[in-house]
């Protein structure tokens, strides 16, 4: 699971896992999403646009299946970053969950704000993926299709591609063992 760096520590290699910085975005009920709504949580976080023709609707989908498996687990959530938050609104947001049948935010935050901020937090130091503005790309965005795994630390502990249904099915096998290495 998660693809870390390695450093050595007092004459032993350690494992150094990339950790997401704080943040602070709003999700389709209008509530404020920052690092403290996942504490104590694990999550898995990505990045799409609501009018994207291509790689979202297939993204969409796959999350669905960890959505559909992990709703009711109180120490998991779902934090999907929209990567237009001009057109993609609060109310945008609220319309495009509920057509994806999650009617509440209890498990699964589709986050929109400030723009500048969710690309410094993608592709900067936060998630570490490619996302922006490309008038050539379908829609106008490009951005990556990756779904990631943080641990309770916010540290990135996986990587999956969520157009492809079998990373997503290993995406879904490897979060009860993350779960599970804090219940030790």
């Amino acid at each position: 699971m998660g693809i870390p760096e390695y450093k050595e520590v007092n004459g032993k290699i350690d494992t150094l896992y990339h950790t997401v910085p704080n943040f602070q975005f709003v999700d389709q009920d209008s509530a404020l999403v920052t690092e403290a709504t996942v504490a104590d949580k694990i999550y898995v976080a990505d990045f799409f646009f609501g009018t994207c023709p291509t790689i979202c609707p297939v993204m969409k989908q796959q999350m669905l299946r960890v959505y559909e498996q992990f709703k009711d687990t109180p120490n998991f959530a779902i934090l999907s970053h929209t990567i237009d938050p001009e057109h993609d609104t609060v109310a945008y947001l609220k319309d495009y969950s509920m057509r994806l049948g999650v009617p509440d935010n209890k498990t699964w935050h589709f986050l929109t704000g400030d723009k500048d901020k969710i690309y410094q937090i993608g592709s900067g130091e936060g998630y570490m993926v490619p996302l922006g503005e490309n008038e050539d790309a379908p829609g106008g965005f490009i951005h990556s299709g990756a779904f990631l795994l943080v641990d309770k630390e916010r540290r990135i502990r996986g990587k999956y591609d969520g157009t492809n249904p079998k990373e997503v099915t290993a995406l879904i096998n490897d979060i009860p063992k993350l779960l599970a290495e804090y219940e030790q």
